[in-house]
């Protein structure tokens, strides 16, 4: 992180002196500063009659050049707003104000528009956000939102009744009025969350939903701080932890409140922010490789249907976990099939079916050697422009050891048996690349004893929260299948910034060889997930295991994951209509495989809390071809 910088700005409630307030923040390392557009006690008048006032009714565009306004500034809409009221005369004034700055708003380009929400009743002020939104050219609007209710810091005993302070409980949670006004504004990219953090943070599946939203800005109280040891500032430990959580979104911070260690002064706070971004942990390998992916959709692979290209096999080559697995797998399972008395007579028969660009065959070669087993393999691959690298590297590296050749699985006529038959053809939702159809089709060439690797998979599926990929979802705009086919085509994505709500639970399971009578790779899937906290649905997240052979396995599933693998990211199974799910109660999905000589595809749907049309029916938007 050491070429990295955190942002941070700071928070101001009224300034007199704008060009000495940025000056002096900008001096203690802040990159921004955050000011009302009007003054905070400034209350106008629009309605007849009147008053007869002259004058501006906020400070000059001159004060500062329009660079600084458009990349320094963050207006703050008047604190004293109130939309929603239920005096028509307020409400109305409030209207009119708020249009009025956020007209100045964009007269001036300010990057964000910071909007704070105090309460659930916030349905008429999210309608007017969005209709700015959409009809001028306000670019952020930030909606400060408190991490804990300020109704949870009452002394309730000040109160004769308690009922009378806590009303309904839903309307209590903060979360509650972010998620209402996000969902008026049609989710839209450009209304993000500005959370400030309070002194008590809460339990851990509170914190973790806060993750899964777009968290533009974290705002830090100065009142969070400690003194430490030598009278500099510090959060407490609990607070560093869910900071650094946050960097992982790349959000940024406001630093807000009076200085607490005067001595010091307030760049003390910016230089202590700063080291708790530069000491971040190191990522590693998956995170690395998936630097600028993250909550990135991507098409899932077809490779019966489409040879893949150089670049896409040279990025899959470079796991140092895979291969290093199913090397391990080999070299057990060629121990076990030749005892040691036999090791110098017997040749173990080896099929590398989907040999690719050849990481498998080379994989098997030297668990071989080191083995001490003899062995013959096959490298057997449909995509032509792959067979060239294989016969090359025959040519150049495996010597007599190893035949090519160039077919597809499900056609080729073995002239012998196999002992062991090894592929690599699992998807992100391990059998979505279709290998049971591959492996079926093939195993007829493995003796009846012989060993598939892998020998097992399990699909794996969890309810998620992901505002930001649902809303990237909804920009889909294939016109040739229709509106509803981004919400009914699965995605293969880096998924991070969002929350599952419940651990995953096990879907669809394929095992190899199948020795089944009448084979049937057809699925239908019932699951039920409790749920803790209240939350948005968006989808559901698909992950895999599969076992190799014997104890040897790979995993994407979170709690199992192959450390250091990223050959794979996780599935995402989007909905086309958000759902609402309260605490306490149970999301029941429903998912089909369904399969045709010509092509297989997922079926889904939910039905509770509550039930929602079924999604990619007949695989009208989303097939993978056989």
């Amino acid at each position: 992180m050491a070429d990295q910088r955190v942002s941070c700005g700071r928070d101001f409630f009224c300034v007199p002196d704008l060009a000495g307030a940025l000056k002096n923040a900008t001096n203690g390392g802040f990159d921004f500063i955050c000011v009302p557009i009007c003054h905070p006690r400034y209350r106008r008048e629009f309605l007849e009659p009147v008053p007869d006032r002259t004058g501006a009714f906020t400070r000059s565009d001159l004060v500062l050049p329009s660079q600084d306004w458009n990349s320094l500034i963050v207006g703050k809409i008047s604190p004293w707003l109130n939309l929603d009221s239920l005096n028509e005369t307020v409400r109305k004034n409030s209207e009119k104000a708020l249009h009025q700055e956020l007209c100045y708003c964009v007269h001036l380009s300010l990057p964000a528009v910071l909007v704070q929400l105090k309460s659930y009743n916030c349905v008429n002020l999210a309608q007017h956000i969005n209709t700015s939104i959409t009809d001028t050219h306000v670019q952020q609007v930030w909606v400060h939102v408190p991490m804990k209710s300020p109704e949870d810091d009452c002394d309730k005993n000040l109160f004769a009744e308690e009922e009378e302070v806590s009303g309904n409980e839903l309307e209590k949670d903060p979360w509650e009025w972010w998620n209402l006004f996000r969902t008026i504004c049609g989710n839209s990219k450009r209304v993000g969350l500005a959370l400030e953090i309070s002194a008590e943070l809460p339990s851990e599946e509170e914190l973790e939903r806060w993750c899964g939203e777009p968290v533009k800005a974290a705002i830090l109280p100065t009142s969070l701080f400690l003194t430490n040891k030598k009278g500099y500032p510090v959060l407490p430990r609990a607070h560093q932890a869910f900071v650094r959580r946050l960097f992982r979104l790349n959000t940024q911070l406001i630093l807000t409140g009076v200085n607490k260690h005067k001595d010091k002064g307030l760049g003390f706070y910016y230089q202590y922010l700063a080291h708790l971004y530069q000491t971040q942990p190191e990522l590693d390998n998956l995170s690395q490789f998936a630097k600028g992916y993250e909550d990135y959709l991507q098409c899932p692979l077809q490779p019966l249907m489409d040879n893949l290209e150089s670049q896409t096999y040279e990025i899959f080559e470079r796991d140092p976990i895979k291969y290093r697995q199913y090397q391990k797998a080999v070299h057990q399972a060629l121990l076990d099939r030749v005892p040691e008395d036999k090791k110098d007579s017997d040749v173990t028969v080896i099929m590398v079916v989907g040999a690719g660009r050849g990481p498998l065959v080379r994989a098997s070669l030297t668990a071989a050697e080191e083995s001490g087993r003899k062995v013959r393999i096959y490298a057997v691959e449909k995509n032509p422009n792959a067979v060239v690298t294989l016969e090359t590297l025959k040519e150049e590296e495996w010597n007599g050891d190893v035949t090519v050749v160039s077919s597809d699985m499900r056609e080729w006529d073995s002239p012998e048996q196999a002992d062991i038959l090894v592929s690599e053809l699992l998807g992100s939702f391990g059998d979505n690349e279709l290998s049971p159809e591959c492996l079926d089709g093939a195993q007829r060439f493995l003796k009846d004893d012989g060993i598939s690797i892998p020998c097992e998979y399990t699909s794996f599926l969890a309810p998620i929260s992901a505002p930001k990929l649902h809303y990237d979802v909804s920009q889909g705009n294939d016109t040739t299948k229709g509106p509803l086919a981004p919400f009914e085509t699965p995605y293969v994505v880096r998924l991070h910034n969002i929350t599952a709500m419940s651990p995953p639970q096990q879907c669809f399971v394929f095992a190899h060889p199948n020795r089944a009578s009448r084979i049937d790779n057809s699925r239908v899937k019932s699951l039920e997930f409790d749920v803790k906290t209240s939350f948005t649905m968006h989808g559901f997240a698909g992950y895999f295991e599969t076992v190799l052979y014997g104890d040897i396995m790979l995993s994407i599933k979170p709690d199992t994951h192959s450390e250091g693998m990223f050959s794979w990211f996780p599935f995402f199974f989007p909905i086309k209509e958000p759902q609402y799910v309260t605490a306490g109660s149970t999301v029941a999905c429903h998912f089909w495989r369904k399969c045709t000589p010509k092509k297989v595809w997922y079926e889904w749907c939910i039905s509770r809390p509550a039930p929602v049309p079924l999604h990619n029916p007949g695989g009208r938007s989303y097939v993978i071809g056989l």
